[in-house]
């Protein structure tokens, strides 16, 4: 039977994918039976093995998703199983990875590893074709359509849709401060991991406790019991579990059945549960009750019921009487047409529902159906939830028991079910097809065959006026005429007795936040002139801007303008003007132009012997942008290596030359071995670098060890040929990373020995975490002028 089922199932996925196939191509583009582009696994394998690439959209709306929440990862997969014509889309989000709210138990239990229960939001954007911008949501400018960010600039939309979920409601005195909420995920998943080492190194008596009596905050208390004394030493006791609630009994909304079951699964498992205990106070190590009961707890995690941001009324979105964005039946709100809202921070008046996963996760479909249809001026359409739905509670060990209504039953099947059924969700958003896909142009611009080219291909007065106002003024006296003035070129002073100091610098943007991309390139372009010991004075702008809308195109310009110009601003350096060109892609460089008296210029050579080398960032970016383009890695990975790139090596350089530095140069495309060798030069000392000190970004080694590399690396290997590595060094982990190309990497710099220790803290203490000396300059010698010892 299980037999026949399966194989009439296939059956059906094969005569689905031929049914497509058979579809002429300009009609192959949606499922009729689902209307999801590539719905079956079958049709995917079968026709798009080879990589399909069609003609590129030009992008005229902006559609812009706060969140990463249940429903979102699911409308940005059916983005990239069917990209919509003419449509930007854009993913603003506080963290990089989500959790899947159903495994968040076993994460905690230790049944999940971390990757097993997120979704990584980096890679699901790419394949969406998405923008992902890594940033916190504080409000919107509705009368604009702008979403305000906490760090970056505001993000214009056509149309929003909103799931940043809710945390737990905190409005208890003390609770802020002396217990952690289990949402957002990941500040309580990093309080976890603090609790977990302090356990396992104590034998200290704890109490724990969970102040919520619910499905969440009984799953929660029974998997930290589980993890906790799995890694504690059974016979050292000490630990004790609470669960408070204010109800009569757990487990409120589910049957009297089931309730009964975990009364008796809590008492096996020593859980002592204060029922009618409303709490009126959290203090350190207590909870005190409205009765005045007061419960004696070391850690207390707060899973009670949910609360709405404040963001959302301020902006002055409806919302219902407890903040939640308040949308009708189409998930639309109420009172802003263009904006939609879903999960638990959406309120549906028609259809009230409990603040529930299963909610979000079956909102996905309708609400990416209805972002197609606000973007081609057509009315969504309505959407009826569930009434019931099916609970698999777990219990901390591999046991669960389900609940629906009346019908209950449990068992370490009932886990393996729910187990099954956690997994295949999770695998719609990790083995996403390899494809690279775009769809038809627009009729409403020009396609970019009919484009002009040379300075008919600048951008217009009006956009480029419009992005320049979005600069600050100049604050230098020394720019004669500047940014705005309207003049052929820029004019500077130079302070007398110093010389000019001109370098340039541009590249392909390998983010996708054009602010982020501004920010990074600004940072690089910089390099240079901070390693000769200059003093950045003004910078002009190259720019190229793929065809899209005008507005559009305006705001990816002032997007990165402003960002590098935040970089530019902290180390007193203006942008003076610049070139702006269409292009097929984004494209940004900064042409830097500085100042140094004579006396003070420091070049590459002049390593003297028994000079330490110090580096003050780690290596391994161009591996982890590798990566990123092959769909593999870790976004979190990425993430912190897309940070040192923005850090600038302004104080460092001030630093290594306050300890005598002798030579400097910036770690960039031609690799750490590369910039090292043109240091040493061809008649000047030899030096040797120890493999086991080079700092590296986490993943950076491991992917390398995979053969991950950027393009430039196997010429940069090539380029090193005066360089002696034995087997034991070819072998090392960070081996490769020596060629690995840098983008805005650090400062590589000669210091003499009696330095060096003194030289690392302080640039520790100026936030430099990863300077340190990664090798000594030895005595003259031919060749090979580096050794890689392990």
């Amino acid at each position: 039977m299980v037999g026949r089922r399966a194989s009439s199932t296939g059956t059906r996925s094969s005569r689905h994918a031929r049914s497509l196939l058979a579809q002429p191509a300009p009609m192959r583009t949606t499922c009729q039976r689902c209307t999801e582009w590539l719905c079956c696994p079958a049709f995917a394998r079968s026709f798009f093995s080879p990589v399909m690439v069609m003609q590129s959209t030009l992008a005229t709306h902006d559609l812009v998703l706060i969140g990463g929440g249940h429903a979102h990862v699911q409308v940005l997969r059916r983005f990239g199983m069917q990209p919509q014509a003419g449509v930007r889309l854009t993913l603003i989000s506080r963290d990089l990875h989500t959790p899947y709210s159903g495994m968040l138990p076993g994460l905690v239990a230790g049944h999940y590893a971390f990757d097993d229960a997120h979704i990584d939001l980096g890679r699901l954007a790419r394949f969406a074709h998405a923008r992902l911008y890594h940033d916190e949501v504080v409000g919107l400018d509705l009368a604009r359509r702008m979403v305000l960010c906490r760090v970056r600039p505001p993000v214009r939309y056509d149309v929003l849709s909103i799931d940043s979920g809710a945390t737990p409601a905190m409005q208890v005195a003390g609770a802020a401060e002396h217990a952690v909420a289990v949402k957002p995920v990941s500040n309580f998943y990093a309080r976890w991991q603090d609790l977990r080492a302090r356990v396992a190194a104590s034998s200290a008596s704890l109490r724990i406790g969970v102040v919520g009596g619910g499905a969440g905050g009984v799953e929660l208390l029974l998997a930290m019991r589980h993890r906790l004394l799995a890694e504690r030493d059974a016979a050292a006791g000490g630990l004790s579990f609470h669960i408070v609630t204010a109800g009569a009994d757990i487990l409120l909304t589910h049957h009297r059945r089931v309730r009964a079951r975990y009364r008796r699964i809590l008492a096996a498992a020593g859980v002592t549960v204060h029922t009618e205990a409303n709490v009126s106070r959290v203090a350190a190590g207590q909870v005190t009750t409205t009765d005045g009961r007061a419960i004696a707890l070391d850690e207390i995690a707060w899973v009670t019921h949910a609360a709405a941001p404040a963001w959302p009324r301020a902006s002055g979105l409806a919302t219902d009487d407890a903040g939640f964005i308040a949308v009708d039946a189409c998930l639309r709100s109420i009172s802003h047409a263009t904006v939609f809202a879903a999960g638990d921070i959406a309120a549906v008046a028609a259809h009230p529902r409990p603040k529930a996963g299963v909610f979000a996760v079956r909102q996905g479909p309708p609400l990416a159906a209805n972002l197609r249809r606000a973007l081609t001026a057509r009315a969504p359409v309505p959407f009826r939830p569930q009434r019931r739905f099916l609970s698999l509670i777990s219990s901390g060990d591999r046991y669960a028991v389900a609940s629906r209504g009346a019908f209950t039953c449990a068992g370490a099947w009932v886990w393996r079910w729910k187990d099954a059924i956690d997994r295949r969700f999770m695998r719609r958003f990790t083995d996403l097809p390899a494809l690279s896909m775009g769809v038809p142009a627009t009729a409403d611009l020009a396609p970019a065959s009919m484009r002009c080219g040379g300075c008919g291909a600048k951008i217009g007065a009006e956009m480029l006026h419009g992005a320049l106002a979005t600069l600050p003024a100049s604050a230098r006296a020394d720019i004669v005429i500047g940014l705005g003035e309207p003049d052929d070129a820029a004019v500077v002073r130079l302070p007398p007795a110093t010389l000019a100091v001109h370098t340039v610098d541009a590249f392909r943007s390998f983010v996708d936040d054009p602010w982020l991309f501004g920010r990074i390139t600004a940072t690089h372009c910089l390099g240079d002139i901070f390693a000769m010991g200059a003093t950045a004075q003004s910078a002009l702008a190259i720019v190229t801007l793929p065809l899209a809308a005008p507005p559009l195109m305006q705001d990816d310009l002032a997007q990165m303008l402003q960002g590098a110009a935040t970089v530019f601003a902290a180390a007193g350096t203006v942008i003076v003007g610049g070139h702006t060109s269409e292009g097929a892609e984004l494209a940004l460089g900064f042409a830097v132009n500085g100042y140094v008296a004579e006396a003070a210029l420091l070049r590459k050579r002049g390593i003297a012997t028994g000079d330490a080398l110090i580096l003050t960032k780690a290596l391994g970016s161009g591996v982890l942008l590798a990566a990123a383009m092959q769909g593999r890695g870790r976004t979190r990975w990425l993430a912190q290596a897309l940070t040192a790139m923005t850090v600038s090596n302004a104080a460092a350089a001030v630093i290594l030359r306050a300890h005598g530095a002798h030579a400097m140069t910036d770690v960039t495309g031609f690799g750490l071995a590369g910039h090292l060798l043109e240091m040493l030069g061809p008649d000047g000392v030899a030096a040797t670098v120890l493999l086991d000190r080079l700092p590296a970004f986490s993943g950076a080694a491991e992917l390398a060890g995979q053969g991950i590399a950027s393009t430039l690396a196997p010429q940069n290997r090539a380029a090193a040929a005066a360089l002696a590595a034995d087997a034991a060094a070819e072998a090392h982990p960070h081996f490769a990373l020596c060629f690995d190309p840098q983008t805005a990497g650090g400062l590589l710099a000669a210091v003499p020995a009696s330095q060096a220790a003194h030289c690392v803290d302080a640039l520790r203490q100026a936030g430099y975490g990863d300077a340190v000396v990664i090798g000594t300059a030895g005595a003259e010698q031919t060749e090979p002028r580096l050794h890689l010892t392990a």
